[in-house]
């Protein structure tokens, strides 16, 4: 059978497009679709317009970024006619999504830095609102999406950037078909297959286009469930379970007072799910106020950042019980609080008589987390003080009764507080749609009762988990030894953070002190830190993961010993961070708190040693280790295992669990609790030697298409250098797994580590080849593999590394010279981060090291050499482009302290001049670039 040619494909969409409602229209270009959108903006707003009038609308729809032209298309615009009247042009209905003008053309041609045609699009009033790319069968999806990416560069902001109004891309190559948001700096991983109902893919375009682009549901999803997330300033598009999860919520508050819970398992979105609903429910005319409820104050303040990044100023946060009394009186649609002072709001007399003006008021509360928050007598105060009433609750892990906790000889559910669970995405839904990442759980220690496990930490026991064997000196010195030992390989150089928690802020404390050291002594240089909290309850006694509501308070009793530890540690904190915190308040010890997440998230601290905190309600994707002392079950070790396995990029492969106790029962008990029987080998990666067997399989697959290095240089055609690029990109990939383990060599594997390094160099010959080509607006098939040079990073390879090989070039003579010299080209030629550097460390060896006469002054000439050349790009970047010097050094600063992109506002400001609208894009685009690849040549890595 023949492949299916694109034209079939992109033929039989349209026609179900329109068998669908979408009229068909023949756009050829620019000048059918200004025609169009006129016609259509008419008969949208029934008018006229005059040719004056629509080029007033066409300046208007001009102006601003992606991000801008998405809220000129939610907002009206206050047209001034020719009569000196006014007109609110509406772009699109978003109350009555249905009532629009939908219409579907195809191969629109358009004029921008070079003519693109585009393969489907759909029009809403006019406006290409959804844009389809089709690949033929067989082709890799990520080709479309790679795509569209090029259309972003060459041609979507012509013709006064109408195609930047498109809010979901879809990509199909028939069989496979996802959708995502018009967000230019998002990567593959933000892309979804559409789902059914029970979390089934809906994969070929056939089906997903009846579900998903029917007239009526796309213009849903663009209306209400794309949400422009402030901070960032992007446009995001919410997922499957997310839409049916509020679908079902907002269906319940319309035709029922009963209450429910959304199961979706942690890290797959559960803030901006309930964002959302209560968005949506603000709007309900017979809901007086939507209140979102937490359980700590740190998430607290974290849910009112997150919620006023979905939509600016949406929310003010509760700073105390009289502020959140004020905002239940008032006109605030959405209160975000915590439990405790909603509590107190209900309870305290000086507030009761205000709150009992709204206990008739029909209320809904959707808790965050509500397994940990929902489960003490606050609940039944809350349901007996308002009578109207309606409950929602969100949760990764629900308490059911194998996993419940008794209080006073009962054990309260998820389903006896919420009733019915309305959707479900459990962790193996999201494992297999890649919204999260696989474990991989190693046990690392010898005991009688394992005696399969690993013997790093050689501790032979007659038995386990006693109190005099567990916190035992030598054992604690030799997991302290293992992780100084394993770290840099777990996290890949430190690229990653860890957390290491344990059973008690006593072990904490020794922990800690063996570390430092350890350190002290010279056998590392990680970034250690701590937290915990210092009253006299402060263990976890039941293991279960439970975080008492108040982490610290001054009204408890206070553990002296641990106090007075803790405020050493944050003395050395403050030492090492230029901070000045303490645990002599709450409000500094919080900040404190807020300070560690900050630093944790930006891999200033690499091991955050903990008892409990942050092991719930804790999202950083540069975390990818977890260190375990500490015995866990159910919900408690789910939720601490997925501190771990958020999505970043393709080098975050998976999350570390590295485990120092015997848990592989409790691991096995979670994962058949919150997911099902058969979810071990979904959740939990393959052993190590399962990956072996598919590193050695994938170099087969390698030496069949390139048996030697050399025979690289020898590929004739586009198709073989693509065969040899997927199939080094699959060796990097099984590389990068199987590096994490401590077991991995080069040794077990029928690659030899210096043969992985010159394929390595040849990949990366091969992608700079490709960038060459792009440059020249070469088309070409091999443009469309994604390289991912992020795979092949190594941070310990860096110009301080080079500085030492050129030391040793300095004296070297005959062979040794060069052999030093290729080392240093090999170096050179293998790291991502010194390719862009490689000319200049060249011209630095030719030109400057002969004349260096002590081997001692080679880091200062080198600096100095650096410094020169630096000034040198810099000054010939402004002139070149027209720049004022000053604002582009702010624009590189701030690019450094936030590591975001520069956005184009900025760049378009520290021009000297200012170009016109017309071409503003295409130079912001390519200021943008110069300025982020002068960064990654002179300051990336330069220390």
């Amino acid at each position: 059978m023949t492949t299916q040619p694109e034209q079939v494909l992109e033929n039989n969409l349209v026609k179900q497009l329109q068998d669908l409602g979408h009229k068909f229209v023949n756009i050829k270009d620019e000048k059918g679709l200004y025609a169009n959108l006129k016609t259509q903006l008419e008969k949208h707003n029934k008018t006229s317009f005059s040719d004056n009038e629509f080029n007033k609308i066409l300046i208007h729809l001009s102006k601003g970024n992606i991000f801008d032209k998405a809220k000129t298309l939610r907002d009206s615009y206050g047209l001034k006619r020719d009569d000196n009247t006014t007109f609110y042009v509406e772009f699109i209905n978003q109350n009555f999504w249905c009532q629009n003008e939908f219409q579907v053309s195809n191969q629109i041609t358009i004029e921008g830095s070079y003519t693109n045609r585009y393969d489907v699009t759909i029009l809403i009033n006019g406006l290409p609102l959804v844009q389809i790319e089709l690949k033929r069968r067989g082709i890799e999806l990520k080709e479309a999406f790679n795509q569209v990416n090029r259309y972003h560069k060459h041609s979507y902001s012509a013709v006064n950037g109408l195609f930047q109004y498109v809010q979901v891309f879809v990509i199909s190559n028939g069989v496979n078909t996802k959708y995502y948001a018009n967000n230019p700096k998002q990567s593959f991983k933000q892309t979804f297959f559409w789902s059914d109902e029970n979390n089934k893919n809906i994969t070929q375009l056939e089906q997903f286009t009846a579900r998903f682009l029917d007239p009526c549901h796309i213009a849903k999803i663009i209306t209400k469930y794309i949400v422009l997330h402030e901070s960032d300033s992007i446009p995001m598009v919410m997922r499957p379970y997310q839409y049916y999860a509020v679908e079902q919520i907002i269906e319940r508050v319309k035709n029922s007072t009963k209450n429910g819970y959304i199961w979706h398992t942690t890290g797959s979105g559960k803030t901006l799910t309930s964002f959302k609903a209560s968005q949506i429910l603000t709007n309900n005319p017979k809901v007086h106020k939507v209140v979102f409820v937490v359980d700590r104050q740190d998430l607290d303040e974290q849910t009112v950042r997150e919620f006023n990044a979905f939509q600016k100023d949406s929310i003010d946060g509760t700073e105390n019980t009289k502020m959140l009394v004020n905002q239940f009186l008032d006109d605030t649609p959405l209160i975000v609080t915590t439990i405790q002072k909603l509590n107190t709001a209900i309870s305290k007399v000086r507030f009761n008589d205000k709150m009992k003006q709204l206990q008739d008021k029909k209320i809904v509360f959707i808790f965050d987390e509500c397994h940990r928050s929902q489960f003490g007598d606050t609940h039944k105060k809350i349901v007996d003080f308002f009578k109207n009433h309606q409950m929602f609750g969100f949760t990764g892990t629900p308490i059911f009764a194998k996993n419940a906790v008794a209080k006073e000889s009962k054990k309260n559910t998820t389903a006896m507080l919420f009733h019915d669970c309305l959707h479900k995405y459990v962790i193996t839904d999201a494992i297999r749609d890649e919204n999260v990442l696989k474990f991989s759980i190693e046990y690392i220690g010898r005991y009688k009762e394992n005696e399969n496990s690993k013997t790093n930490v050689d501790i032979e026991v007659e038995a386990i988990d006693t109190k005099e064997l567990m916190e035992s000196p030598k054992r604690l010195e030799a997991i302290s030894n293992y992780i100084i030992n394993n770290h840099s390989r777990k996290t890949h150089n430190r690229t990653f953070t860890a957390m290491f928690c344990v059973s008690s802020v006593d072990i904490l404390i020794k922990y800690y002190e063996l570390l430092r050291a350890s350190k002290q002594a010279g056998n590392h240089n990680l970034n250690i830190a701590t937290i915990f909290s210092f009253n006299a309850n402060e263990d976890d006694k039941d293991a279960n993961g439970f975080i008492p509501d108040d982490e610290f308070s001054d009204t408890l009793p206070i553990n002296k010993h641990s106090r007075d530890k803790l405020e050493e540690f944050i003395k050395e904190y403050n030492a090492t961070h230029k901070t000045n915190f303490s645990t002599k308040d709450s409000e500094s010890f919080f900040n404190y708190k807020k300070d560690i997440s900050k630093r944790v998230k930006n891999k200033q601290i690499d091991i955050l040693l903990v008892v409990n905190m942050f092991l719930t309600g804790f999202d950083s994707k540069t975390l990818n280790t977890l260190y375990v002392d500490k015995n866990l079950k159910y919900h408690g070790l789910i939720q601490a295992y997925s501190r771990t396995n958020r999505i970043l990029d393709e080098k975050k492969s998976q999350g570390n669990v590295v485990v120092f106790r015997n848990l592989k029962q409790a691991t096995d008990d979670a994962v058949a609790l919150f997911s099902n029987k058969d979810a071990l080998e979904t959740i939990i990666i393959q052993p190590y030697e399962e990956y072996v067997k598919k590193f050695n399989k994938a170099y087969k697959t390698l030496m069949a298409i390139t048996p030697t290095v050399d025979s690289v240089n020898d590929l004739e055609s586009e198709e073989e250098e693509v065969n040899f690029a997927k199939a080094f990109r699959e060796i990097i990939r099984l590389r990068n797994v199987l590096s994490s383990f401590s077991d991995f060599t080069f040794d077990d594997v029928y690659m030899e580590e210096q043969e992985f390094d010159d394929y390595k160099s040849k990949y990366l010959d091969l992608h700079e080849k490709i960038k060459t080509n792009s440059q020249k607006e070469k088309v070409s098939i091999i443009d469309e593999i994604d390289f991912e040079l992020e795979l092949i990073h190594r941070d310990e390879i860096n110009v301080a590394y080079i500085l030492r090989l050129l030391a040793n070039l300095k004296n070297a003579t005959g062979k040794d010279l060069d052999k030093k010299k290729k080392e240093i080209v090999d170096a050179l030629a293998g790291e991502t981060q010194l390719r862009s550097k490689k000319e200049l460390i060249e011209k630095f060896i030719l030109e400057n090291l002969p004349l260096i006469a002590d081997d001692n002054d080679i880091a200062d000439e080198f600096n100095s050499f650096w410094d020169i050349e630096t000034k040198k790009a810099l000054d010939n970047l402004c002139t070149e482009e027209n720049l004022d010097k000053e604002k582009v050094e702010t624009i590189i600063n701030d690019y450094l302290f936030t590591e975001r992109k520069p956005n184009e506002e900025e760049v378009i400001n520290a021009l000297e001049k200012q170009p016109s609208i017309l071409h503003r894009d295409t130079i912001g685009v390519r200021i943008t670039d110069k300025i982020v690849n002068f960064v990654k040549t002179f300051i990336d890595g330069i220390n």
